[in-house]
């Protein structure tokens, strides 16, 4: 006689009463599934739940199989590299590129227009030599354009030229208008100024490109950047009058003469006619003619100008 298996807990029913029938269709017969029938008795039990766990495995199968298949082919981002930040202009570029390109001289007499020279807004270069000087800057135009400056050449207001009583000729430097911040690179061909508290004397086109052409006299810094020879060595002299008269300047070189030597006269053609200028002194090295100037304004009251001696160039300066 056949034992009827026994089975742990309640089966599940549709009623209190009545058998559980459940009836599986195959989703494809290529795969070798076919429709089965189980029907769950009490004797049917151990079938009936082989049945359903080879259901569920089969199921569990599909589903894996369908997950897989959508995830092989969604597309993987790839990372993607942060944003490229626009590059700050340099303060300093940024200053340079806004400096003044008029043309119209507005102290200066009328002169024919020409363009302003066109150089880099580049940021400055650092100075190669330790020389700084501050001072005062005026500019000199139309009475001087043509005529011969201190090295020789003829000046012309359209380059970027300056006059300096001690550097050697042929000296870059910078100016830098300290009113505004623009900066000028200029080359020493002329001697100049020998007006109490300037310092340097820029060409027409070095005046616009700081803007100072309307005021004529700015504060500025004077740096330089390269130099044949060392801008305090060589012969320097001590200028202590200026005059139209040449009686005059010889009779103070008179009076000088018994206390100092050697002194000497100067003459120089300006556009406003000719002066003669007394010179004091031929002294080595530009720290000790400045001493020598203090001693001749605390001695004879003078207003000293410390200026190059330029052997073999010609009898020039400005003013």
């Amino acid at each position: 006689m056949r034992r009827t298996p026994r089975i742990h807990g309640t089966p599940h029913r549709h009623d209190a009463g009545g058998p559980l029938s459940i009836s599986i269709e195959a989703v494809s017969r290529s795969a070798g599934f076919r429709k089965l029938e189980i029907n769950s008795g009490f004797e049917g039990g151990r079938r009936a739940s082989n049945s359903r766990s080879f259901f569920l495995v089969l199921l569990f199968i599909v589903c894996v199989y369908s997950v897989c298949g959508c995830a092989s082919r969604r597309p993987v981002a790839g990372r993607q590299p942060p944003p490229t930040q626009p590059s700050a202009t340099p303060p300093e570029t940024a200053e340079a590129a806004k400096r003044s390109t008029d043309t119209s001289p507005t102290a200066a007499p009328s002169s024919p227009s020409a363009p302003a020279s066109k150089r880099s807004k580049a940021a400055p270069t650092p100075p190669l030599i330790n020389f700084i000087e501050e001072g005062n800057a005026s500019w000199y135009g139309e009475p001087f354009h043509g005529r011969r400056a201190s090295n020789g050449e003829i000046y012309d207001m359209y380059k970027l030229t300056a006059a300096h009583r001690t550097l050697p000729f042929e000296t870059m430097v910078r100016v830098t208008n300290l009113s505004n911040g623009k900066f000028t690179v200029v080359r020493i061909t002329d001697r100049g100024p020998f007006i109490e508290n300037r310092i340097i004397d820029l060409s027409l086109a070095a005046a616009r490109e700081i803007d100072s052409v309307g005021p004529g006299v700015v504060p500025v810094r004077v740096e330089i950047l390269s130099s044949g020879v060392d801008p305090t060595a060589g012969f320097f002299t001590v200028q202590v009058g200026a005059f139209r008269a040449r009686a005059n300047a010889e009779r103070l070189r008179d009076r000088l003469s018994a206390s100092y030597s050697p002194i000497f006269i100067q003459q120089y053609d300006s556009p406003d006619g000719l002066f003669y200028r007394v010179r004091v002194g031929k002294i080595t090295g530009e720290d000790a003619a400045r001493q020598f100037g203090d001693q001749l304004r605390d001695r004879e009251g003078f207003t000293p100008f410390v200026t190059r001696l330029d052997e073999g160039t010609p009898a020039g300066g400005n003013r």
